[in-house]
């Protein structure tokens, strides 16, 4: 509106075309004044102006997925004090919002093995320290040279991503490369429960047997139960809205892969999650060591 009064002042002038427009003429002279003075603003524009660099930049630092919930609790987590309601405004201001997920996929292919592992989590995905229980999914990524699919094994404790491997077919070198990593990082421990859903890759000789050798107990939801593996399935979509939707699509599984490795590592030492307080994993997991140290030192 002030640049249409600029171009058609000299013809008509400022009052007359003000007549005609919702403008007051006191508030395109103030405005005018304003762009040649800037020390002239309100304390409000001037601090909107440093939130709103501070907003973009957390929400450019965070693959630019985070809602305004999140962008709000990472900047009080740097010590920036701010209403969620005005993270809210100047987002809104900036044009920029959180990534919203979409549908669930669905790539369990049930198998029909009469002996199969119970059921050990019941839909109760907790747990008491790191190294207790993994739950482990897959997924699958379409790119413009065919599908993909994608192995995770998560910790529950801090939902810390383990394990992961992406391959062109869905059968259980997939599901044992990702396994194989996770041990691979954390090593063996006593008591460790692994959960899956029904899947033939999670049942079979092959992957049972390296369970079985690991010293980890396996575990596999219940028939008919569309919640029996809803941990896993919630990284997944995570991973699908915040990498594969938002940043794709991908030409290769080479691309995948190298998407995926910054991904993994992002969620893992970065993302704030509600669900274990909204902190990053690595954090979760520092806290607990450090408890435990203290601990020790008391005793």
């Amino acid at each position: 509106m002030v640049d249409f009064i600029d171009q058609e002042k000299g013809l008509y002038g400022v009052e007359p075309i003000c007549e005609v427009l919702p403008i007051a003429p006191s508030t395109y002279y103030r405005h005018k004044q304003l762009i040649i003075n800037p020390q002239l603003r309100s304390a409000r524009s001037k601090q909107d102006d440093i939130l709103m660099e501070q907003i973009n930049r957390v929400w450019q630092e965070n693959r630019c997925v985070y809602g305004v919930r999140k962008v709000w609790k990472q900047l009080l987590r740097e010590g920036i004090t701010v209403a969620r309601c005005t993270v809210a405004r100047l987002m809104k201001v900036l044009g920029i919002k959180g990534v919203i997920r979409g549908k669930a996929c669905k790539t369990t292919i049930s198998s029909d093995l009469d002996a199969k592992p119970l059921d050990l989590v019941n839909r109760s995905f907790a747990a008491s320290k790191p190294n207790d229980l993994w739950v482990a999914d897959i997924t699958y990524v379409w790119t413009r040279s065919g599908y993909v699919f994608v192995a995770f094994v998560v910790d529950v404790f801090a939902r810390m991503i383990v394990g992961w491997r992406v391959l062109k077919t869905m059968d259980t070198s997939l599901v044992l490369d990702a396994l194989e990593q996770a041990l691979w990082a954390r090593g063996r421990h006593d008591d460790l429960v692994h959960h899956s859903d029904r899947g033939s890759q999670y049942l079979s000789i092959a992957y049972t047997e390296r369970l079985i050798e690991a010293g980890i107990e396996a575990s596999v939801g219940s028939v008919g139960d569309s919640y029996d593996n809803a941990l896993a399935e919630t990284i997944n979509g995570l991973y699908k809205t915040e990498l594969i939707y938002h940043e794709g699509p991908y030409n290769t599984l080479e691309e995948v892969e190298i998407a995926t490795l910054g991904w993994v590592n992002w969620f893992n030492n970065h993302r704030l999650l509600s669900s274990i307080g909204d902190i990053p994993p690595v954090e979760k997991e520092m806290m607990y060591y450090a408890s435990q140290g203290e601990s020790a030192n008391a005793a």
